[in-house]
């Protein structure tokens, strides 16, 4: 009986140290910017992003296709979570 309270206790801790890290990208919602951040964003986009790749543009992914592409690429960027949000709020807003 021991054995077996053993290796399930084995397995819960094996299988909780395999699921993945939760996340801690800045949160993406509705624009919560000023248009003078949202200009910022602009300028962030086109200097961050453009310095290691061509630009995507902006209306080619959905706001929520967004939030995925931000939340790996805003790291690789050395974003701040403020910066982050505005690049996110700039993005959308294009699309309006």
């Amino acid at each position: 009986m021991k054995k077996i309270s053993a290796a399930a206790l084995f397995t819960c801790i094996l299988l909780a140290s395999c699921t993945p890290k939760a996340s801690t990208a800045a949160p993406m919602g509705p624009a919560v910017s000023t248009a003078e951040q949202i200009a910022q964003g602009k300028t962030i986009f086109e200097n961050a992003c453009g310095r290691c790749h061509k630009l995507p543009d902006p209306t080619a992914h959905t706001s929520v296709q967004w939030v995925g592409i931000m939340n790996s690429m805003a790291p690789k960027a050395k974003l701040t979570d403020e910066q982050h949000q505005w690049v996110y709020d700039y993005i959308v807003s294009v699309k309006k």
